[in-house]
């Protein structure tokens, strides 16, 4: 999410990055996941899309697909991998 924020690909509407994540724990029961060995072990093992190479999307996808969780974007081409999207 940080890197989103920062990126501009995602606006907390004034609310802060801290305050956002504490209201998915809270709120929404999101936990948030560390990054593991297994994370970036499976990015080497992604299919190679077309004009998508975005090296945190990739981490992101490669995430969901190793602790089998559905991924909420807008980005249409996540399910080129294979991933669940929640829009």
């Amino acid at each position: 999410m940080a890197i989103k924020v920062r990126l501009g690909k995602l606006d907390l509407q004034g609310v802060s990055l801290e305050d956002a994540t504490g209201r998915l724990r809270v709120q929404q029961k999101i936990r948030l996941l560390d990054i593991k060995q297994s994370h970036l072990l499976r990015i080497a093992m992604l299919p190679k899309v077309k004009d998508h190479g975005d090296p945190f999307d990739l981490l992101i996808i490669a995430q969901a697909l190793t602790e089998n969780l559905p991924v909420l974007t807008s980005d249409g081409k996540f399910h080129l991998y294979g991933v669940d999207v929640v829009k």
